[in-house]
């Protein structure tokens, strides 16, 4: 697994402003305006903020006529999903293995 792109996921969603961004563009692809004005935000800004989010790889954009619509990317969250898949099994792993661990220990010895 690339960390360098999952620390970039990390920090396109670390913002509050790209995470209602991304909410929003879960439902459907939206313009830049459309993106921006729910959160009362200036266009210049709600573009960094995309910019943030495309390098992170969570969204894309695509210019139709003279507005640039951005939607998620196919995939955006494999990266999370299997990093979090990968802890989950580490910590199963670990109590699995302290309860084998306690299953050894004899039953006059556990009181």
């Amino acid at each position: 697994m690339d960390v360098g792109a999952l620390d970039l996921i990390f920090t396109a969603l670390a913002d509050p402003g790209r995470r209602a961004m991304v909410e929003r563009l879960c439902a459907r692809p939206a313009s830049v305006k459309e993106l921006a004005e729910p959160i009362g935000m200036r266009l210049p800004s709600a573009l960094k903020h995309l910019r943030v989010l495309e390098d992170g790889g969570l969204v894309a954009s695509r210019k139709m006529g003279r507005e640039r619509i951005y939607a998620i990317s196919p995939g955006a969250f494999s990266p999370i999903n299997e990093w979090v898949a990968q802890r989950q099994a580490a910590v199963n792993a670990a109590f699995d293995r302290l309860a084998a661990a306690l299953a050894d220990i004899p039953e006059d010895s556990q009181e």
